[in-house]
């Protein structure tokens, strides 16, 4: 038997491979010539870049860079030196999390960090960028990220514009005289499942930036500074489409790599099972297991498990899922082919207990034997 196991992190629990060694340690107890393939699986946030460099056998980097607030932070991202690839989440440089409460503040913030790391990368020898752009406490529109790769964005005396959306209040003029060569030469992928455009009522100041701390004013004037910085982008970089869905990504980010890289915006989880090959090993498979920590209606809604259970289907494949909890709601799976799926929870627990490592990692691997018990017995 030939089994796939392309499970998600449960968060704060289980890495996605830690998921899948301990599905495939269930199913050994009752098959134990079973060829288990454990692949890497995430949807672009948090948890990717652990996800895809260990599960593709590539190595981790720090490096210095600035976060949010302009100060010093130490970025963690990978390098797939075969493909000359980076794999880096956007949060690790200007993440909210960076930001204690009291100091969010989008008109201050800046994506340079983001910067400092594509640089950091493209001088590892990286032409080749998967970047996942949630979770951001910024909304300068990539301002800052590309002032680190070499983009002057000056004011009406020539001076370079300060950090944050408050930057673009002055902002008058963009040249690409000081640009990192080697940047013609990278292409970026970048994880995106938001649809919003730049601006106006559903752009990124107006959605996004009330979580990182803006108010009613400051929205208001962010728009209009945004909307000045694509105009001026507009006469640099002729077919820059501040409407494009996904534009108004990570506060405008997506607009930036849009318009002044060779870059394509793509669903997470779908950039996620290109980059891991993940059909290539699904093709030759009996069966496919995906799981999360919990399966809900939300799941349906284009999350890591629903992209490897489509992917199965396609080739006509069996897939089961399992999962920390599950919710009534989640009956809706099965309509988007996940076969069946099952809770791990063994019996009544507290909250803290359940997602101990170690106590997951037995209810995962216990929970898989039963189902495939009942596999072996049917079958027989």
């Amino acid at each position: 038997m030939n089994i796939v196991t392309a499970i998600d992190s449960f968060k704060g629990s289980l890495t996605s491979l830690q998921a899948g060694e301990a599905a495939e340690k269930g199913i050994k107890r009752v098959c134990p010539d079973a060829v288990v393939s454990v692949r890497p699986l995430a949807d672009g946030g948090e948890g990717t870049v652990d996800a895809l460099v260990t599960g593709m056998g590539g190595e981790f980097r720090t490096v210095r860079v600035t976060d949010p607030c302009g100060n010093p932070v130490t970025a963690k991202y990978g390098i797939i030196s075969e493909t000359r690839t980076a794999i880096m989440e956007m949060s690790a440089a200007a993440g909210l999390t960076l930001v204690p409460p009291d100091k969010r503040d989008p008109m201050k913030t800046t994506t340079y960090g983001v910067g400092e790391m594509i640089k950091d990368a493209i001088s590892n020898g990286c032409r080749s960028f998967v970047i996942g752009i949630g979770g951001s406490a910024t909304n300068d529109g990539g301002a800052g990220m590309l002032q680190a790769l070499g983009y002057d964005l000056l004011n009406a005396q020539g001076e370079k514009i300060p950090y944050g959306a408050e930057g673009l209040s002055v902002l008058a003029g963009i040249t690409a005289d000081s640009v990192l060569p080697e940047l013609a030469e990278c292409r970026f992928r970048i994880a995106c499942d938001v649809r919003n455009p730049l601006c106006g009522g559903n752009g990124c100041s107006a959605v996004f930036a009330p979580q990182k701390g803006a108010t009613p004013e400051t929205i208001s004037l962010m728009d209009k500074w945004l909307a000045n910085f694509a105009e001026l982008t507009g006469a640099l970089c002729p077919g820059s489409d501040p409407d494009y869905p996904g534009a108004g990504a990570a506060g405008g980010l997506g607009f930036a790599f849009l318009s002044y890289t060779n870059a394509s915006l793509n669903p997470g989880v779908e950039l996620v099972l290109q980059e891991t090959q993940l059909e290539e090993y699904v093709r030759n498979a009996d069966i496919v297991i995906t799981g999360e920590g919990r399966l809900d209606s939300q799941t349906v809604m284009g999350k890591a498990p629903i992209g490897v259970a489509k992917l199965a289907k396609k080739h006509g494949k069996p897939v089961i899922a399992f999962a920390g909890s599950v919710t009534k709601d989640a009956a809706a799976l099965n309509e988007c082919g996940i076969d069946a799926y099952f809770p791990i929870l063994r019996n009544v627990c507290s909250l803290e207990e359940a997602m101990n490592e170690k106590v997951a990692a037995d209810n995962l691997s216990d929970t898989a034997e039963q189902v495939f018990r009942a596999l072996k017995a049917v079958g027989e």
